[in-house]
């Protein structure tokens, strides 16, 4: 069973129970108070006291009443590979929320008292203590979300003085405003609409939850074309110069992990996660569900064949360790962006190169090559094709950069 870490005074309670197919079931236990009644006898009749100075009045019992609210939350009950003890992990994180939740409903309708209607409350220490309790993969661009509002607030005479604490009811629609620009001069392509998106995400969750009166953020959006591939490629040159490049001090499995993203498109939160279980020796494939989309898509699964060099690159467990052993061991994001980093400069290559710019690169150099848009999006993991496209525009733009680099024409003779 797991560990639950309950409060002596937590009401509800997260409790739970064993399921017959082996999975542990979350349940939250309410206790309602206790009531006195009389004992009967099998004839329905009071039961009284027969000596002493109750004698001849009606026993009472307690009955402590509870009730049960099934969370439709299930548990791995001995969590083995890396991946099943984050599922539990997440599993108990959102079991918590709830709990919390239903305790501030349950005080509401006792008491008349709701934690979260307190207007008194700071919604930057609000902003943290949602990010807390956040289970998500995208957990980093809300932190960063809170971060960038906190460097604006620094960076703005007219509200600097919130730098320390604000209001709910002090955010106004001019500030949204004065906001969304001051992430615009920040941030490139996607990144100031990505934070932007995450902090109204947080203001709509405070409105839920009655913290906030009005939405703010109501008429303010920043707009970008989607279809526009803003961040730097790799051509295939560049790429097998990379590959070439060594330097001392460098981490081979950051090294093997890129170059894996470079060849079939993932992501740095895929590729992290990969086990040799997701290899399909015998049949050449690398099967794996995307973290993005997993719960949300029909269509997570994805399926890349590998070539030799691939599996190479890849190899099989050593004697150590098993199928459910991590590929790439790696280190944080931050730490494996700042080596590819360092490794690009090395290389000569004078690129702003992020880790997922490995996926896009990916992307325009398979359809540089003739891949079909349709295989590429399969290859990706994409649904659809309208995040494909803009690749295909990337396509075009190289293509035409490659006629631009041939010597200007001289018809003045012909």
């Amino acid at each position: 069973m797991a560990k639950l870490e309950n409060k002596t005074k937590d009401n509800p309670r997260i409790e739970q129970r064993v399921l017959s197919n082996g999975r542990i079931s979350l349940y939250l236990e309410y206790y309602l108070g206790r009531q006195s009644e009389p004992v009967l006898d099998e004839m329905g009749e009071p039961v009284l006291y027969q000596s002493g100075k109750m004698a001849g009045t009606p026993k009472y019992k307690v009955r402590h009443i509870r009730r049960k609210e099934n969370l439709n939350l299930y548990l791995i009950a001995n969590p083995k590979t890396p991946f099943d003890k984050n599922q539990n992990k997440e599993t108990l994180q959102l079991a918590k929320k709830i709990r919390f939740e239903r305790e501030q409903e349950l005080l509401e309708k006792q008491d008349g008292y709701r934690l979260k209607k307190d207007r008194q409350i700071d919604f930057l220490e609000y902003f943290q203590t949602y990010i807390d309790g956040y289970t998500k993969k995208d957990i980093r661009m809300v932190q960063m979300a809170l971060n960038r509002f906190k460097d604006f607030l620094n960076d703005t005479p007219e509200y600097a003085c919130f730098v320390k604490g604000m209001k709910p009811e002090q955010m106004d629609k001019d500030m949204m405003i004065a906001f969304a620009e001051y992430l615009q001069s920040r941030s490139k392509g996607e990144g100031a609409k990505s934070i932007y998106q995450r902090f109204k995400k947080v203001v709509k969750y405070a409105i839920e939850h009655d913290v906030m009166t009005k939405n703010p953020c109501n008429g303010v959006t920043i707009k970008i074309d989607d279809q526009i591939l803003r961040k730097d490629v790799l051509s295939l040159d560049e790429e097998k110069a990379l590959i070439n490049t060594h330097y001392e001090g460098e981490n081979p499995n950051i090294r093997r992990a890129f170059i894996m993203c470079l060849y079939c498109g993932l992501r740095f939160c895929d590729v992290k996660d990969l086990t040799f279980a997701n290899v399909d020796y015998s049949n050449k494939l690398l099967k794996f569900e995307q973290n993005k989309t997993k719960g949300h898509s029909a269509n997570s699964g994805v399926i890349i064949p590998l070539n030799d060099g691939l599996l190479s690159l890849i190899g099989k467990p050593t004697d150590e360790q098993s199928k459910d052993s991590l590929i790439f061991p790696l280190p944080s994001y931050e730490m494996c962006s700042k080596a590819v980093k360092r490794w690009v400069k090395r290389a000569g290559i004078e690129k702003h190169i992020s880790w997922h710019c490995a996926r896009h690169s990916f992307a325009v150099n398979i359809l540089n090559e003739g891949a079909n848009i349709k295989t590429v999006a399969s290859l990706l993991g994409h649904s659809g094709l309208k995040h494909t496209e803009k690749y295909t525009r990337a396509v075009d733009e190289l293509k035409q950069k490659a006629i631009n680099s041939l010597p200007e024409l001289d018809i003045t003779n012909l």
